[in-house]
């Protein structure tokens, strides 16, 4: 008898672990709202219910009896999985851990309840608070949104009040995060966890656009940082997965390395990390079938990672910044792996959804077209 996983999200964020699933023989249960729901065409079976309606969807959960449940690359969802599998006794993290993960304010405190390296912060609802006890230059971001929406650096007072107000706007509980800005380069690292125990699978360099948002444009794996800073990094990183009591499942932990090489946890999810980092990149890189894993630990049929080649990888995303890479994506290049163009119209970007395209590619050394 197939096996039945319940996917949380139906936008095309999720459809390669639809069709993952689906390539594993594993019959596959889509909830998500109608709007953009991309997978309802693919799922064997779709349900048009707004993935924040936990209980609605345990109780549908537990008619279908399924067998696990999962997401990527979508914090906002991660609270549902977490309570539906809570609630039916399958694999995943406890639903506390789950809000603590899908909350930038909560996250940090957990960062500095366990000795973790995080940027001094305040958490408001309001653009009226004494702001003298930091030093300029900020980051205002929303305490419960991804993909850049909201996020702003700020040089003054003006500036502060004017982007904490924007952020207040794109929150879904009207509430920002202002931390101290942390100059240096981005990474990510990716990892899947099982019981408590992390492996650490990649990491993964970032190039953003500059102030104010700092939107990505292109991620390449692997990362091309000394070994020795290497090796902060996969430490602070294991500091905090256990600080947000991550146990199970994939997550994506993005850090700032300074000029002096000193490491700071922007933040974590408790989710495979998105723009195809996690659904792509880290096979095309390693070899190892990173969808398969998350499908696995939801099954609760996890078996321990085996990365079997040594590869480059990454993606560059289109839009009037990167106007300059319209040749490669209208060319056949030795590199392609896969790309499209989505929208003629580039866009100075603010969030990632200005994006206009992405071209994936995989050889043995690092593409470098920007």
């Amino acid at each position: 008898m197939k096996k039945k996983l319940a996917i949380i999200g139906a936008s095309y964020l999720q459809l390669p672990i639809v069709l993952k699933a689906k390539q594993m023989g594993v019959e596959t249960h889509c909830f998500s709202w109608l709007e953009g729901a991309v997978c309802k065409d693919f799922a064997d079976f779709f349900y048009p219910i707004s993935v924040l309606d936990k209980d609605l969807i345990l109780a549908k959960c537990e008619e279908i009896k399924i067998n696990g449940i999962t997401t990527i690359a979508t914090d906002m969802v991660v609270p549902t999985v977490c309570y539906v599998a809570q609630s039916l006794n399958l694999i995943s993290n406890s639903y506390s851990s789950s809000i603590i993960s899908t909350n930038k304010f909560e996250m940090r405190n957990a960062f500095k309840r366990n000795s973790c390296n995080t940027p001094n912060f305040i958490e408001t609802s309001t653009s009226e608070i004494d702001y003298t006890k930091f030093d300029f230059p900020l980051i205002v971001k929303p305490v419960d949104r991804s993909g850049s929406r909201g996020v702003s650096k700020v040089n003054n007072f003006k500036e502060l009040e004017n982007a904490t107000l924007e952020a207040i706007k794109e929150s879904f509980s009207k509430k920002v995060i202002i931390e101290e800005y942390i100059e240096g380069v981005e990474v990510s690292v990716e990892t899947i966890s099982w019981e408590g125990e992390h492996t650490i699978l990649t990491i993964t360099d970032k190039i953003t656009t500059e102030v104010p948002h700092f939107v990505e444009l292109a991620h390449h794996q692997p990362t091309q940082l000394s070994l020795e800073i290497q090796e902060k990094i996969k430490k602070e990183t294991i500091k905090c997965l256990n600080a947000l009591e991550i146990k199970y499942g994939a997550s994506h932990s993005e850090f700032k390395i300074t000029p002096k090489g000193e490491v700071f946890v922007i933040e974590v999810g408790a989710r495979m990390g998105g723009d195809f980092i996690g659904s792509h990149l880290v096979e095309l890189t390693t070899g190892y079938d990173f969808l398969k894993g998350v499908i696995d630990v939801a099954l609760n049929q996890f078996q321990q990672p085996v990365c079997t080649k040594s590869k480059c990888a990454g993606v560059y995303f289109l839009c009037k910044e990167t106007e300059k890479l319209l040749p490669f994506f209208n060319q056949k290049n030795d590199f392609d792996f896969q790309k499209d163009i989505q929208n003629l119209e580039l866009k100075n970007i603010t969030n990632s959804n200005d994006r206009s395209g992405y071209l994936i590619y995989q050889d043995n050394k690092r593409i470098e077209l920007l």
